[in-house]
């Protein structure tokens, strides 16, 4: 892991990267206390998961009252396979119910119908984020909450792409576009550091992977930092409460208007 962390920079970019890996490996989230007073004894789903990052790092798990999941499809690369409305294991002998929907298309779920969303390093993954974070809004009743975890790219595999800027996402919005879209591609396929994505295997495979994107999800369309994520929530009729980083995670937590 350690190794992972440090190649594909120069000496003092690794230095730094080990330093913080070394300092926030395994920590809880700053703040996350007032996360979980916003989901404490409350009834929400997850997009994506369930993920180890809300056991542990930022432990929502331990004090919500229930959660179902929505996943794309009825096999993930990450969860294998799954069928709707069974009951999946998300924390010690507690389950919930599974759900599949698209991110950007939840029209099996009821609007106002939960208390909070998660989602953990999901939103990259989508095509249309701003339609998907319209989508999760509905389904949340007024005032509900969303805690948005996504990958901070200084740390991964984007760390040489660009920051999307933020007038992509309105359009990708007004055109619609949806998961078979691979507009980001060639971007992805020069800039996307294979050191530091073991799975992803050779440029060759990698692009074999990526041109089959609508089945498996796999490629991060679009690269996030803390300004894009307050202004896609506020875009989207969310309040932001509060916005960080911890090492290789952005994080936020947001109310919707």
């Amino acid at each position: 892991m350690l190794r992972n962390v440090v190649s594909g920079r120069n000496a003092s970019e690794s230095l730094r990267a080990l330093r913080l890996y070394v300092r926030y490996a395994g920590r809880r989230f700053p703040n996350y206390r007032l996360y979980q007073s916003f989901v404490r004894g409350m009834h929400g789903i997850e997009i994506g998961g369930p993920s180890k990052l809300f056991r542990s790092r930022l432990p929502l798990y331990p004090v919500i009252d229930r959660l179902d999941a929505v996943n794309f499809a009825h096999r993930t690369i990450w969860e294998g396979d799954l069928k709707a409305g069974r009951r999946f294991r998300y924390y010690g002998e507690r389950t919930g119910r599974q759900r599949i929907a698209d991110a950007t298309d939840l029209s099996p779920l009821a609007s106002g119908s939960y208390d909070f969303v998660l989602s953990s390093n999901c939103l990259e993954h989508v095509a249309n984020p701003l339609k998907a974070l319209a989508e999760w809004r509905r389904v949340l009743r007024e005032r509900g909450a969303l805690v948005l975890v996504l990958p901070n790219q200084v740390y991964n595999f984007d760390h040489c792409r660009p920051v999307t800027a933020f007038r992509h996402l309105l359009d990708d919005l007004h055109r619609d576009v949806d998961e078979t879209d691979l507009t980001h591609l060639d971007e992805i396929l020069a800039l996307h550091d294979l050191s530091l994505d073991p799975p992803a295997g050779t440029l060759e495979s990698f692009k074999a992977r990526s041109l089959d994107n609508f089945k498996n999800r796999a490629l991060h369309h679009h690269v996030f930092d803390l300004p894009l994520i307050k202004q896609v929530l506020l875009h989207s009729g969310f309040e932001v409460l509060h916005c960080g980083a911890a090492h290789k995670d952005l994080f936020a937590l947001a109310t919707r208007r």
